[in-house]
């Protein structure tokens, strides 16, 4: 089943087109790393999906309906939401604006619970939210967005201000959402370390939707090249004369030569039988890499007109 749909969906603020006809489709339980600059229409996206914003153009489908309607309003508890910078009221303790946030969804208390034991919130549960640091803030937001197993959990920024440990905290509670069937859309700016747990990544730019795909496929789709590191004794000499040319670096004990994905296993036999190779390894391009890519990509082609 498709949770979340968007056919040829644009919005206009004004004389700016914040979102040029991106069509997207994320399924049951899937995780969507959804990317972008600054104006490229990530909010934008979000507000559509919320039922925020209606499309000025196009069609958007929030399971099974349009997210604007009246009728989506008995579907809004099965969605949670985080924004960038959450806010909540400073004087009430944590356990309290959590449990506002269930009684507004209609979830039981038990739950606050075991969220702020989950997120490491449960020692300062009765301690006023104003003496809060931002980390502790942020994982609070994550708790009310995640109260009653939603079907849907949109997720803006949501590792901004977080540990390692609590960022790697927060992911192991996401992919334990994925498990039970929740759709996940993830905005970031932060992409080292996010690639391994979303099932596709959308690059938004100037407000097109400029590639989309699992991360192999963008990888495919990018033809960016790879870099194979060989590392042993007197290699250079056994080099195959054909690879001179793919040679990037060169030194004692070390060569690093590129290549693409097309050809990874003919690379990798032909690494094999140079003689005195110890050890290999593989650089293939990374979310940033293609980020980088697409996004340039789309400067070029804006810089043209």
């Amino acid at each position: 089943m498709s949770i979340i749909s968007l056919e040829r969906a644009a919005k206009r603020y004004h004389n700016v087109e914040a979102l040029k006809e991106v069509s997207l489709s994320l399924g049951e339980g899937e995780v969507l790393g959804l990317f972008g600059h600054n104006g490229a229409g990530k909010t934008t996206t979000i507000k559509l999906i919320l039922g925020l914003l209606t499309p000025d153009q196009g069609k958007v489908s929030v399971l099974g309906m349009d997210p604007a309607s009246n009728e989506f309003r008995s579907r809004r508890q099965q969605i949670g939401f985080l924004q960038e910078n959450v806010s909540f009221y400073d004087q009430l303790t944590g356990f309290e604006v959590l449990r506002y946030f269930a009684r507004l969804k209609g979830v039981g208390m038990s739950q606050c619970d075991t969220l702020l034991q989950e997120l490491g919130l449960d020692h300062a549960c009765h301690r006023k939210v104003r003496t809060y640091s931002k980390g502790m803030r942020q994982r609070l937001g994550l708790a009310q967005a995640m109260l009653g197993n939603p079907r849907l959990l949109l997720l803006d920024e949501p590792t901004v201000g977080l540990d390692p440990v609590a960022t790697r905290a927060f992911y192991q509670s996401i992919q334990r959402l994925k498990d039970q069937g929740c759709t996940v859309v993830l905005c970031s700016h932060v992409l080292p370390g996010v690639e391994q747990y979303i099932d596709q990544a959308a690059i938004l730019g100037h407000g097109r939707l400029l590639a989309q795909g699992t991360i192999e496929q963008l990888r495919l789709q990018a033809d960016l090249p790879l870099q194979l590191t060989l590392r042993g004794d007197a290699i250079e000499q056994g080099m195959p004369a054909e690879w001179q040319t793919r040679i990037q670096h060169s030194e004692p004990g070390q060569v690093v030569v590129k290549g693409n994905l097309q050809e990874k296993v003919n690379l990798w036999k032909t690494a094999a039988a140079i003689p005195g190779v110890e050890d290999f390894q593989w650089q293939v391009p990374s979310l940033e890499d293609l980020y980088s890519h697409f996004c340039e990509q789309e400067d070029r082609s804006c810089a043209a007109y």
